[in-house]
């Protein structure tokens, strides 16, 4: 009877325990989401700025063709066509790196939720082993209090 309570106390504990590491690896899945979100976000605004600095630089460029000035102003527009050349480099540059991030963001996502998938499993099995430990625990001492009743009536 004392095995079947200390086997009942141990399963408690260790469904405790995983109900604990559910909990810590959905927080963790919680954080990689909204990690998630957030360089979706910047993927999308970084996207836009690539956008709007592949349109200046054609401009630009359109600027400098037609123009016919030569001197200054030509030098002065070519030097800002190099650094919106170098800021889109840039842009394009930042853009993978937020893409691949993502990526390992999602993988990292799905690792999370298979592996809060196998303690909620885990946890489940425990409860129900547990569960049955209980069923056991109340059948034993029933038994033993009919037998203490018959021994007390002899």
């Amino acid at each position: 009877m004392q095995q079947l309570r200390a086997d009942a106390d141990a399963s408690s504990a260790k469904a405790d325990e995983l109900a604990a590491k559910v909990k810590t690896l959905e927080q963790e899945n919680l954080a990689k989401e909204q990690e998630i979100t957030s360089l979706t976000h910047k993927n999308q605004t970084l996207e836009a700025e690539l956008e709007d600095l592949h349109g200046r630089h054609n401009d630009l460029k359109k600027e400098v063709d037609q123009s016919g000035h030569q001197g200054t102003q030509n030098e002065a527009l070519q030097r800002r066509l190099q650094i919106l050349e170098e800021e889109a480099e840039e842009a394009d540059k930042s853009l993978r790196e937020t893409n691949d991030k993502l990526r390992q963001t999602d993988v990292k996502a799905g690792h999370y939720e298979r592996k809060v998938q196998a303690l909620e499993s885990a946890r489940d099995q425990w409860e129900e082993k547990y569960e049955e430990m209980a069923k056991k625990y109340a059948q034993v001492k029933k038994e033993l209090e009919d037998v203490a009743i018959e021994i007390g009536n002899m």
